[in-house]
């Protein structure tokens, strides 16, 4: 029952890893007719899964986010949790009672949170790659606009149905306790050409004949940067690296607008890029991928925001604001399995599928055995 995790975050998020994975290839979608989620639901039909007074919760609704969360695990290496779909049933179960609590506040509220996270999300994709993979999830910007405004509109009404309230003090004291989390380290934000030396497909070395072809057009490459022609240009053109080459180089966005800390790559490439300067270009650097030659976009000091800074990494918030934020998730999280299981009683959920039933509560356990911790155990 934790709230941690955003359902239209994780449409979104879904979508976002979609689109980069296919936007070196032609993408399922672009080739094809066929969706995944009606071609399942011609097959097996769309069963309600879950229900409740004036409310149903079908098997597409679940898929459809279970997909994106897939999608963007896949994109990331990572695995997903037992009973995950638990967990995310839990969550559509939780928005759908929410709503029939939710006061005219709380829609506004809801719909300019949502509009919000359309506005960011939209900015560094074309509306034709997005609507692609909307489409490949069974989804329209409609409905997926819809369902992060649902979802905005549930958080809204449940921390006004249990009253949290953060005062200044509180958010001061928490600052204090974990200042360290509002340090950024110094940051770079860099293009490179890579020429690799290894095969894609077995990771064993080239031959040396061939590394020794590689080296050579490295230095030409890097002679014709030094003579004056266009990094990018030479990027698109010569690099090999597939995560960048259609952006001239410039490495994919981490966690701070492109640029990265010190750690986050590879030693021999991260030594070379914290060396340079602003514009600067370097000789040619041999990792275990191949050859690389670095150019430097900008580099940032390390920096510690104050408590009433405007954060840019956090779309402008201060330190002050989420700061309130995490004190405020810690208290619903300890507030909310009570108080959903009231409304769930309240309003007679009932979970059809019967091993999504068991899942559902193991989830539930998992939640009140959580919000029985102490805060900071639970905000683990």
């Amino acid at each position: 029952m934790k709230l941690k995790l955003s359902l239209s975050a994780a449409l979104m998020a879904g979508v976002i890893s979609a689109t980069a994975a296919t936007q070196n290839a032609a993408p399922l979608a672009a080739t094809t007719n066929a969706n995944p989620q009606t071609a399942m639901n011609a097959l097996f039909g769309d069963p309600a899964i879950a229900k409740g007074r004036g409310f149903e919760i079908k098997r597409s609704d679940l898929d459809q986010v279970v997909t994106s969360a897939r999608a963007t695990a896949v994109a990331n290496g990572q695995m997903l949790p037992p009973d995950f779909e638990g967990t995310i049933l839990e969550k559509l179960i939780i928005i759908q009672v929410l709503l029939q609590k939710a006061t005219p506040a709380d829609q506004a509220a809801g719909k300019e949170k949502a509009d919000s996270q359309y506005t960011n999300l939209v900015k560094n994709i074309s509306p034709e790659v997005f609507d692609r993979q909307l489409k490949a999830l069974g989804m329209t910007m409609e409905q997926l606009r819809s369902k992060a405004a649902q979802e905005a509109v549930a958080e809204a009404a449940l921390k006004r149905e249990l009253n949290v309230k953060i005062t200044d003090a509180d958010a001061q004291d928490y600052y204090t306790k974990h200042s360290a989390e509002f340090e950024l380290p110094e940051m770079a934000h860099c293009r490179h050409i890579l020429l690799i030396t290894i095969d894609s497909t077995t990771q064993a070395p080239l031959s040396t004949n061939a590394v020794a072809a590689k080296r050579k057009q490295a230095e030409d490459l890097l002679k014709k940067i030094r003579g004056g022609a266009d990094f990018v240009d030479l990027a698109k053109q010569y690099s090999e690296d597939p995560g960048s080459k259609g952006t001239g180089g410039e490495l994919p966005a981490f966690d701070h607008d492109g640029a990265f800390p010190g750690g986050r790559m590879i030693p021999e490439f991260t030594s070379a890029a914290f060396a340079l300067t602003n514009s600067q270009v370097s000789d040619i650097i041999t990792s275990q991928f191949g050859f690389h030659i670095i150019k430097m976009i900008e580099k940032t000091p390390a920096k510690k925001y104050g408590f009433s800074e405007p954060i840019p990494q956090a779309s402008g918030e201060t330190a002050a604001t989420l700061c309130k934020n995490a004190l405020e998730t810690l208290k619903i999280r300890q507030l909310a399995p009570d108080y959903v299981n009231k409304l769930r009683v309240e309003e007679q959920v009932e979970i059809l599928d019967a091993s999504l039933k068991a899942a559902d509560e193991r989830v539930q356990a998992a939640a009140a055995a959580a919000a029985a911790m102490p805060a900071g155990e639970s905000a683990k």
